[in-house]
């Protein structure tokens, strides 16, 4: 399930940031379709996430979801025009954000310990994001380019194919099928969500005031170290996607321009290496949330976000280094976000804990991305952007700036309790 489901994602979000501008849409209509994604978060919280937790099965939901938002995100690798492309991307994330949150109540309410277990579970999902990324070596490249050669053995033959991405404009339409490719996986999820376990929905708690699931987990915001860590998801979730937002474009661009000067067909595998390290961190995440607690885990992935801005910004001549800190992309997730989901888990109580998901997705996947697709097309492309060169040196300053904030307000300001009471959720085990 998190296979497939991470790699509808993956497919197409790596990309998307370099593909939209070749459309001719303008900053604005890519804000638009960037901001698809994080608005349904935010609505996925009353609609879906309630659902599941109060109404439907979750398998039954993630099948339907991801066989309407498959179709949808297929139709985006056939327009060229805003309109048509905005609404099928409203669709797809309408129906897949949600779902986002539902696999993680599905592996939860299956598991014995989640502390110990998820982690390992939802490593499946960072394969399936690396296992997504590495086949567009091959389907990015310029064949033409590769028979010209005409490389005489094996070995020979593969580095002139990787050596041969697509640049410019042949790029830009091979990039359609990233679209195809995540759109097929969707439905083969659909089918596949049939076969998960049953997870029927959840009745009201005894006692709770209101029926709402969503709106008993917003009531868990009055303790102040809930909403601390509501504060820090959001900032780290803005510095997150303006790694997303600029990344591939900073890779792409020419050393002359002040950018890294990587191949197209290389650039979706690049950035999976930080899937690869996330593999390896989300093993020990069980053992260094015992051994470090929620707190101090939580300030390292957040540090790994000002190492790699740190880099980007004083180092980007140096392609091995810019290659080599993608590793602290495993740390930032595993060790902030996946922590934060474990968080949720352990602090929230049972029956509106798929809308407790849902309201920290707001934030991961909501207002945080919103915020980051709403400004970065307009830093990158205008701000930080004069007579056609990006000073990128002060653009990555200023998530790194951001992550330095989010890194201080968790050392002082999140303090959560021992145990779990006070929300009613479950023993805690983090301190």
């Amino acid at each position: 399930m998190m296979v497939l489901e991470l790699a509808i994602w993956g497919a197409w979000l790596p990309l998307i940031f370099g593909y939209l501008p070749g459309l001719h849409f303008t900053p604005g209509q890519q804000s638009l379709i960037l901001n698809a994604f994080p608005v349904a978060a935010i609505i996925g919280l009353f609609f879906s996430n309630e659902f599941a937790d109060r109404n439907f099965a979750a398998e039954k939901v993630l099948a339907v979801s991801h066989f309407v938002g498959g179709l949808a995100i297929l139709g985006c690798g056939f327009v060229t025009t805003f309109w048509p492309f905005f609404l099928l991307m409203l669709v797809h994330c309408l129906l897949y954000v949600p779902t986002l949150s539902i696999t993680n109540s599905i592996a939860f309410a299956n598991v014995k310990d989640p502390q110990k277990e998820f982690g390992l579970i939802r490593m499946g999902g960072t394969i399936g994001w690396i296992a997504v990324a590495w086949p567009f070596t091959f389907i990015l490249v310029d064949w033409a380019a590769v028979h010209q050669a005409n490389s005489q053995g094996l070995v020979a033959w593969f580095g002139t194919v990787f050596a041969s991405g697509l640049q410019g404009e042949a790029l830009q339409a091979a990039t359609r099928w990233t679209y195809v490719v995540s759109g097929t996986i969707s439905l083969v999820l659909a089918a596949f969500s049939l076969t998960l376990p049953h997870t029927p929905p959840k009745k009201k708690a005894e006692g709770a005031a209101e029926n709402l699931a969503w709106l008993e987990a917003i009531r868990l915001l009055k303790h102040p170290f809930v909403l601390v860590l509501w504060i820090v998801t959001f900032v780290d979730s803005f510095v997150l996607n303006a790694y997303f937002n600029w990344t591939g474009t900073f890779l792409a661009t020419p050393q002359s321009a002040g950018g890294v000067g990587i191949p197209g067909n290389w650039i979706m595998p690049v950035m999976s290496i930080g899937q690869v390290a996330e593999i390896l961190t989300m093993a020990v995440l069980g053992m260094t949330l015992k051994k470090l607690g929620w707190r101090m885990t939580m300030i390292i992935g957040t540090l790994g976000h000002v190492v790699r801005f740190a880099v980007y910004s004083y180092f980007p001549q140096s392609w091995q280094l810019i290659v080599a800190v993608q590793i602290l992309h495993g740390i930032c997730y595993a060790f902030f976000f996946a922590t934060v989901y474990i968080f949720v888990d352990a602090y929230f109580p049972k029956d509106v804990r798929a809308s407790a998901q849902g309201l920290f997705n707001v934030m991961v996947l909501g207002i945080g991305v919103l915020v980051a697709n709403t400004i970065c097309p307009h830093l990158i492309q205008e701000t930080y952007t004069q007579g056609g060169l990006t000073d990128f040196k002060h653009l990555f300053l200023v998530p790194c700036y951001a992550g330095l904030f989010a890194m201080l307000l968790l050392a002082f300001a999140f303090h959560p309790p021992k145990s779990a009471e006070a929300t009613g959720g479950a023993a805690g085990a983090g301190h």
